[in-house]
């Protein structure tokens, strides 16, 4: 997989926008209210909130699992098939399916045959570091291998954008460290855009260059923070005083978020 060149931070075209989005649900809960926010190729945006702060519901509007009520999503030149890959809070992996299968499943549902993308599944699991792991069956990996499997099948088409709706929340604090630098790991070498919901100050700080805090009820962007910490990020970065000022700035503006909740 050839990275995309992606250009510095202010000099990045955009990808999609929210424009003034409200979403209702059926007896009038509000969980989106005039949410605007700009994505720019090559981000790695965190969308960071309290419980039930609208956070996932943008991410399904984004990846098109549902409407809007009011307001748009436009994708800069157009949506096309391949544009988008997702990767849930767990790794929803068909149990009865090997582990290359799992991943070739992208291509399967738009009539692909397995032979004829084979490479590029492989090359996906060798990214994660599963290679060795293409004819197990999810039932034999640990939490952490089947997270990655589910990372493999969301950029085995090369994506624009990935969409991550809490994907470590259930790890344990190791695993969830390494995945979190195998993920940037990644970005680096495929060169996406990634718009992560975490509820993880550190994690958000650790991970993303741009931060936006969101508030509840009803949901909406109230603060966004830049990150501009240089990547690659390691150890020696999760342990600076610049990382634990980042975190702390973060902290307060979350803190400022559930303050302006109606």
């Amino acid at each position: 997989m050839t990275p995309r060149p992606l250009r510095p931070p202010g000099q990045r075209p955009k990808v999609l926008e929210l424009a003034e989005v409200d979403k209702t649900f059926a007896g009038n809960v509000v969980a989106l209210r005039a949410m605007s926010l700009a994505v720019n190729e090559g981000d790695f945006l965190s969308l960071l909130g309290p419980s039930g702060c609208g956070k996932s519901t943008a991410l399904r509007l984004i990846a098109g699992l549902s409407e809007p009520s009011r307001g748009r999503i436009v994708w800069e030149g157009g949506r096309g098939e391949n544009d988008l890959g997702v990767v849930f809070q767990e790794p929803t992996l068909m149990p009865w399916a090997t582990v290359a299968q799992n991943v070739w499943l992208p291509f399967r549902l738009r009539g692909r045959a397995y032979a004829s993308v084979r490479d590029d599944v492989l090359e996906a699991l060798k990214l994660v570091g599963l290679e060795s792991f293409q004819t197990a069956y999810p039932r034999e990996l640990s939490g952490g291998m089947k997270m990655r499997v589910s990372i493999a099948r969301a950029m085995v088409t090369r994506p624009r954008v990935i969409l991550m709706d809490e994907p470590f929340a259930a790890l344990d604090e190791i695993t969830r460290f390494k995945l979190n630098n195998d993920l940037l790991a990644l970005k680096a070498r495929i060169g996406c855009t990634v718009i992560f919901v975490t509820h993880s100050v550190f994690e958000s700080v650790f991970l993303s260059d741009r931060i936006v805090v969101m508030a509840a009820r009803p949901g909406r962007v109230i603060r966004e923070l830049a990150v501009d910490a240089p990547y690659p990020r390691d150890e020696a970065f999760r342990t600076s005083p610049e990382y634990a000022g980042w975190c702390r700035a973060t902290s307060e503006a979350l803190q400022d978020a559930m303050g302006e909740a109606a």
